[in-house]
């Protein structure tokens, strides 16, 4: 097993066996062992979980809605940590059209983030109360890539810290990409995650296709 892996927490089947794998990246000030809390919101027999954990669980220092190079190298290493665990886990025998990258808070932000930088690298990114990484009017390399990966994008319209402006400009960067974009903004929720999402987490995972 290799180092980023060994370092992780994992749980439900084993990458050897497994049908399909979970990413789980947790929010600022939260931790792996949250992640796999959260996750017994939503079991499903012949998945692998996965969750790695920031160091001094922040995966970088500044709001996501800085500019990027204020949350250098903080973000660069997140990221790459996340390409590492992607590739251990086709390596283990999982290929991305049957992973999930799933996030809640700053850990919504990077999933998304590291889905735009490289779209093929999951079949499923589902981003809570997140969204993409950078300043307002932020630019991003346009790619002939298509994306062919589905997203879904849950946050509340009083969350104090993600503007529905940015969920708005991440779901239609997504659709240009040619992702299957699913936006769902819930009236008077602040920074949590609901009911609906969990329900709609299920139905993701129960849509990848069979081994």
């Amino acid at each position: 097993m290799t180092t980023e892996l060994q370092s992780a927490m994992r749980w439900g089947a084993t990458l050897e066996t497994a049908d399909a794998a979970m990413l789980l990246l947790h929010g600022r000030g939260g931790s792996a062992a949250d992640m796999r809390g959260f996750s017994g919101s939503f079991p499903m027999p012949g998945y692998a979980f996965v969750a790695p954990e920031a160091p001094g669980q922040t995966w970088y220092p500044f709001p996501f809605t800085a500019p990027l190079e204020r949350n250098e190298p903080h973000l660069s290493r997140a990221l790459d940590r996340i390409r590492t665990l992607l590739g251990e886990i086709n390596q283990a025998g999982i290929p991305s059209s049957r992973i999930m990258l799933l996030g809640f808070s700053q850990g919504a932000c990077l999933a998304l983030e590291f889905a735009a930088r490289q779209l093929d690298c999951c079949a499923v990114a589902v981003g809570l109360s997140g969204g993409l990484i950078g300043p307002p009017g932020q630019t991003r390399e346009t790619t002939t890539r298509q994306a062919e990966m589905t997203v879904f994008l849950g946050c509340g319209d009083r969350d104090p810290h993600i503007p529905v402006e940015r969920v708005e400009e991440t779901a239609a960067f997504f659709k240009a990409a040619g992702a299957t974009v699913e936006k769902r903004i819930y009236p008077g929720m602040s920074h949590l995650i609901n009911h609906d999402e969990v329900q709609e987490i299920k139905r993701l995972m129960a849509s990848l296709p069979p081994k």
